[in-house]
């Protein structure tokens, strides 16, 4: 048994050892407890001291750290910033450069132009000048045929006027003549009447009756005319046909039209004539001279008085005909002459407008590629302000950055290159 005093009552009271353990163990785990605790706290104390000492330590060391890189960044920047500089101040005045060799590139070609225009304009002054002296030749021209086909015309009108005369003439011959001296006498008129007038009229004239019958049928007569260089002029086939020929039955004029023009193929001529008497009351035959090419190229109908006035028009058309072939002749070839001279004008013109075009455009294209270089540069400057990588990558494209690609697939500024480094060497 051992005595216990009371720290409250001071009172002894008696506990046996068991009691006394149990006390003893209550008062140790109390103060273990008391002990631990307070070490706990004194531990956590410790414990955010040293992370807060860290904390301090490691923040110092960074702000060290990124101290020492701040002033190696401000040192690249510096260093870039200086080396763009010398290298933009070196494009600039390579850019310049360029610029007044550009310039006066443009100021050459412009006085070229200006020379080019003026010769060309001179051209154009002469070659309107001929124009006009071409156009007064045409209306001159023009004035001597009209003045040609007026006379002819006229004597076309003249010969209308005299058919009354001869109509009256051939009715009573007809009256006078038997039906078979008509069919006799026919032919031989027309023959006597062309000879009446063969060495005056027709000098250089061929007109034979048609003796070739191998195709199986014959004109009555045939009438040729050659120039003096042997070109042939005109040719006529001439039928003749009366009431004598046909004394069993009554034919009509157009029933030999079919013939007539086959007799003209075969033997090569260029127009048809029938003399006729046939249908004498038909006011259309008794007229004048019909042309029936509406059914026949080339085919006329005429009474026999006709006969001469029929291959005069013919043969005077035919004259003026061939003169006004040899005059257009002539000034076709002069206005074609005119033509392909004021073609190859236009052309070099046109070739020539396209070519300042091309070279403008080229020029302007150069001048583009060149801000766009500027700006490229300028992007690469920003660009290097924010990482170390991108600096380096812009310093590459600023190093292979250079005149000669700047000119690439630019033939003009190529070209222009090219020439002063010949005149350099």
């Amino acid at each position: 048994m051992n005595d216990i005093i009371c720290p409250n009552c001071h009172k002894a009271f008696k506990v046996d050892e068991a009691g006394f353990a149990s006390i003893l163990k209550q008062v140790r785990d109390t103060k273990f407890e008391e002990e631990l605790h307070e070490r706990l706290k004194l531990a956590e104390q410790a414990k955010v001291s040293a992370v807060q000492l860290a904390e301090a330590n490691l923040k110092n060391a960074l702000q060290i750290k990124l101290a020492e890189k701040e002033n190696e960044l401000l040192q690249l920047k510096a260093n870039s910033e200086r080396r763009l500089a010398e290298e933009k101040a070196q494009k600039d005045a390579q850019l310049l450069e360029l610029k007044a060799k550009l310039e006066l590139a443009e100021t050459e070609k412009k006085l070229s132009i200006t020379e080019a225009i003026q010769q060309l304009e001179k051209e154009r002054d002469i070659l309107a000048n001929d124009v006009r002296l071409k156009e007064t030749e045409k209306q001159l021209l023009e004035k001597s045929l009209n003045e040609q086909f007026a006379s002819v015309i006229k004597t076309k009108d003249d010969i209308i006027k005299l058919k009354d005369e001869e109509i009256a003439l051939r009715k009573d011959m007809k009256m006078k003549l038997s039906t078979k001296m008509i069919g006799e006498t026919l032919e031989q008129h027309c023959e006597l009447e062309f000879n009446k007038l063969r060495a005056t009229a027709f000098q250089k004239a061929y007109f034979e009756k048609d003796n070739n019958a191998k195709s199986g049928s014959k004109g009555d007569y045939i009438y040729r005319e050659q120039d003096e260089f042997g070109n042939e002029i005109i040719s006529i086939m001439f039928e003749m046909k009366n009431e004598g020929d046909e004394t069993a039955t009554k034919k009509r004029n157009e029933d030999f039209f079919k013939e007539l023009d086959k007799d003209r193929s075969e033997k090569k001529c260029e127009y048809a004539v029938l003399v006729t008497l046939l249908e004498a009351e038909n006011e259309l035959y008794n007229v004048g001279i019909v042309d029936v090419s509406h059914k026949y190229e080339k085919m006329y109908v005429v009474r026999p008085q006709f006969f001469i006035p029929i291959i005069t028009l013919l043969r005077n058309a035919a004259m003026n005909a061939a003169q006004v072939k040899s005059e257009l002749a002539r000034i076709q070839n002069q206005n074609i002459d005119i033509t392909n001279f004021e073609n190859s004008l236009l052309e070099f013109k046109e070739k020539f407008a396209k070519n300042y075009e091309l070279a403008a455009r080229q020029f302007k294209t150069a001048i583009d590629e060149i801000d766009k270089t500027i700006d490229h540069l300028q992007k690469t400057k920003d660009a290097l302000l924010s990482s170390v990588n991108n600096l380096r990558l812009a310093n590459n494209k600023s190093e292979e950055l250079t005149i000669k690609r700047l000119t690439r697939g630019n033939p003009t500024m190529t070209a222009k290159f090219e020439e002063l480094q010949n005149k350099k060497a």
